[in-house]
């Protein structure tokens, strides 16, 4: 059962969460909670951030098919 709690399938669905999670916060800040432009930054640099995580963790899971 502990293998199940640190296999890749679980960090990448924990990532595309906390992904989620971002774009939330990031796309849709309500008016009545401004964030400042450096946190705004600093959140979208961890979107990134998670992005290449997830897409890298996704090419190690199903890799390409060799031409």
């Amino acid at each position: 059962m502990d293998e199940n709690l640190h296999s890749p399938q679980r960090r990448l669905i924990e990532l595309r969460i906390e992904h989620a999670d971002l774009d939330e916060l990031i796309d849709h800040n309500p008016a009545d909670h401004p964030v400042d432009d450096l946190t705004l930054r600093r959140l979208k640099k961890r979107r990134l951030l998670l992005r290449d995580q997830i897409s890298q963790l996704e090419t190690e899971l199903d890799p390409p098919e060799p031409a």
